[in-house]
């Protein structure tokens, strides 16, 4: 990606308070145990590692984005495949949902890309990107969450959205982030309901996860995701101080006025490499960004 800018009453008394505290400042806790798993999630990685290098235009991404629509649908959301021409080449957003409207309050976002860069620049321009990390983590935890999320459907409608043609900035004229633009641009296709958040995840299955604030993304929304993590035991991995300004799928939605947060680990050693392989996952880190994803969710 661009310049993208990762048995004592005492005790139980003291996180008691500190939970009412975090209430106070208008995070909502945990209401029961997540069921999201990372050793689920994991898998998702391998399997779109094992397509191939998900270019955009190739087979192999074709491959990718039908997998993922596949197992969406055996989890019973609704498919919308939004299809277009960039650079004469074939681009497909996959927007899926649940739920039967979203009210004067709005409906909520989440989104990682799906695509992988054709150019591992920062080491070896002649040789492709397989991308576990920057684009298979994020599919991974949505596909999990696709399974694992459960909120009152009558009240709340979520989409899960994967962009395509993220990935090949700078690479034969092409731009940054073109799916996501182009979804943002046309929003309310299909009937999609206007939003009231947007949460992206991008680059954040690393082992040696570090996932800080992000000077683009809204500051409430923030702090109530990263409120939540450090409730869930994360704040060592989803740790709330500023690090980047990241050019990133969010920004159109940003642009549109949408409260977004991107959740990302840009301190990510093999970023546009040939190293970004499913060695360098953890089921850990997906289950961090998981977990505090699903108790916000449902929370909604």
């Amino acid at each position: 990606m661009m310049a993208r800018y990762r048995s004592n009453c005492c005790a139980k008394i003291a996180l008691v308070s500190f939970i009412l505290l975090l209430t106070a400042c208008g995070t909502p806790t945990p209401s029961g145990p997540a069921t999201f798993s990372g050793e689920l999630a994991y898998p998702w990685v391998t399997r779109q590692c094992d397509l191939g290098y998900r270019i955009t235009g190739t087979e192999a991404h074709r491959k990718a984005g039908d997998l993922i629509i596949e197992e969406l649908r055996a989890q019973g959301w609704e498919i919308y495949e939004q299809k277009f021409t960039y650079m004469d080449t074939p681009v497909r957003n996959i927007l899926a949902w649940k739920g039967e409207g979203a009210g004067a309050a709005g409906a909520i976002l989440v989104g990682a890309h799906y695509d992988t860069r054709r150019s591992a620049d920062q080491e070896d321009p002649s040789q492709p990107v397989m991308g576990a990390n920057d684009g298979a983590s994020g599919v991974a935890v949505l596909l999990e969450l696709a399974r694992s999320l459960s909120w009152d459907t009558k009240t709340q409608r979520i989409y899960l959205a994967f962009f395509d043609a993220e990935d090949n900035g700078r690479l034969d004229g092409w731009d940054w982030i073109v799916g996501s633009s182009y979804m943002a641009e046309h929003w309310g296709e299909a009937g999609a309901s206007p939003l009231k958040a947007m949460i992206l995840v991008d680059m954040i299955g690393d082992a040696d996860q570090q996932v800080y604030y992000e000077r683009n993304s809204d500051p409430g929304l923030s702090q109530a995701l990263w409120g939540i993590a450090g409730q869930l035991g994360y704040s060592d991995r989803i740790i709330p101080e500023y690090r980047h300004a990241m050019l990133d799928d969010h920004i159109p939605f940003v642009r549109k006025g949408v409260p977004a947060v991107d959740m990302i680990d840009f301190d990510y050693p093999y970023w546009h490499t040939t190293q970004d392989t499913p060695d360098k996952v953890s089921a850990e880190s997906l289950e961090a960004i998981g977990r505090t994803l699903e108790v916000w969710l449902e929370s909604k």
